[in-house]
């Protein structure tokens, strides 16, 4: 099974990764900003993600990585 984990430091909350999101389980946090100061995106339910790597393709700052799940 794969999954997405979002590193929420190189995340600067572009909203790219909301828009491709076939299931539709990718939000930006309304609060806990990151060191940077942006509010980073979030997985709202991670037993939801199929693995597709379309968020983690999209993501300009390479903030997303989708791993083998054991």
């Amino acid at each position: 099974m794969r999954k997405a984990v979002i590193d929420k430091e190189k995340c600067k909350g572009c909203r790219l990764c909301v828009g491709v999101c076939p299931k539709k389980i990718i939000a930006i946090a309304k609060k806990g900003l990151n060191s940077k100061g942006f509010f980073p995106a979030r997985l709202t339910d991670e037993k939801l993600c199929i693995g597709c790597a379309f968020c983690a393709i999209m993501c300009p700052d390479t903030a997303i990585e989708v791993i083998d799940e054991v």
